[in-house]
């Protein structure tokens, strides 16, 4: 029988990151993520809907090869020391938990999970934040 997979929710119940089925619960399953340590952040990376606003249906490989170069993502969870440095960071953190920032292509360690990958990020590798992933172009 088949895992039933956990979800990450926004603050409207939308899921984000994997594919989408009903809005669920964060369950254990949430518990089996890394956990950063030190200065680090762990990102979901957007992931495209399924179908483009023209009605045409992605590919899976198409949605894997676009989340693996996406350019965004949603903050899952801080290190102990991601954003404590006062001299490098004196105004206080760029982001918290919860927050879609944005960061290079290819930046952080990729981390395979079911449903897609995260991403491990320094907390100097933030671009920016950014409101909604989808008022950005994702290319690949």
């Amino acid at each position: 029988m088949k895992q039933e997979q956990s979800s990450i929710l926004t603050p409207n119940n939308n899921l984000i990151g994997v594919k989408k089925s009903k809005p669920q619960k964060v369950t254990e399953e949430t518990t089996k993520l890394p956990q950063p340590t030190g200065w680090r952040m762990l990102v979901l990376p957007f992931k495209m809907n399924e179908k483009t606003k023209g009605g045409v249906i992605l590919g899976e490989s198409t949605l894997e090869k676009q989340q693996v170069a996406s350019q965004c993502g949603n903050v899952l969870a801080m290190g102990p020391d991601a954003y404590g440095d006062k001299q490098r960071f004196p105004d206080g953190p760029w982001c918290k938990v919860g927050d879609w920032v944005m960061f290079a292509r290819y930046a952080g360690s990729r981390i395979k999970i079911e449903g897609g990958e995260v991403r491990l990020l320094n907390d100097d590798e933030v671009l920016a934040t950014i409101k909604n992933p989808e008022d950005i172009l994702h290319e690949y």
